[in-house]
């Protein structure tokens, strides 16, 4: 079997989902046979989606609702990928300050419409600011957050090189 492609896109403003992303790509790297790219959704493209085996989404929860960045890489590959991606794992991150479901919701919602196969459930961090400041606040995952990311990469950087999705 030729080399996958795992492709993490994030977008993070306050540095939780970056955290993140690196995270679950520090966990991806330690599986030999997968090649993992770590683009922000600013950057991420069709082509990058169109080459890639695997997909893990990171972003923040804002207002109910994923990034608006994150959005608009959906906003601007939705279409030109549409039936070329079906059957490919996908999972999600999102670091919320409260709730983080929402958010989850919308990727999912996405990722149906693109015929993904969800291998994961939405791995949510909760980081509880709640005032302006806390929620402008850059923020520090705890060991334990950031494990559960790391794990999440590797899982899925595993099951790519192993064949099982």
């Amino acid at each position: 079997m030729s080399q996958r492609t795992l492709l993490i896109v994030f977008h993070s403003r306050t540095g939780g989902a970056e955290h993140m992303a690196r995270a679950a790509q520090a966990g991806a790297l330690q599986e030999a046979g997968v090649d993992v790219r770590l683009l922000p959704a600013t950057q991420a493209q069709v082509g990058d989606v169109l080459a890639a085996h695997g997909y893990l989404f990171a972003c923040p929860e804002n207002l109910a609702s994923m990034s608006g960045q994150m959005k608009e890489f959906f906003d601007r590959c939705y279409y030109p990928v549409l039936g070329q991606v079906a059957a490919r794992p996908y999972a999600c991150m999102v670091c919320a300050g409260s709730d983080g479901t929402g958010a989850a919701r919308q990727i999912a919602r996405i990722a149906t419409g693109w015929r993904l196969h969800a291998v994961a459930e939405p791995l949510i961090v909760c980081t509880h600011a709640q005032s302006p400041e806390a929620i402008a606040a850059p923020k520090h995952l705890s060991c334990t957050e950031l494990a559960a990311c790391h794990n999440l990469g590797h899982a899925l950087a595993a099951g790519l090189a192993l064949g099982i999705f």
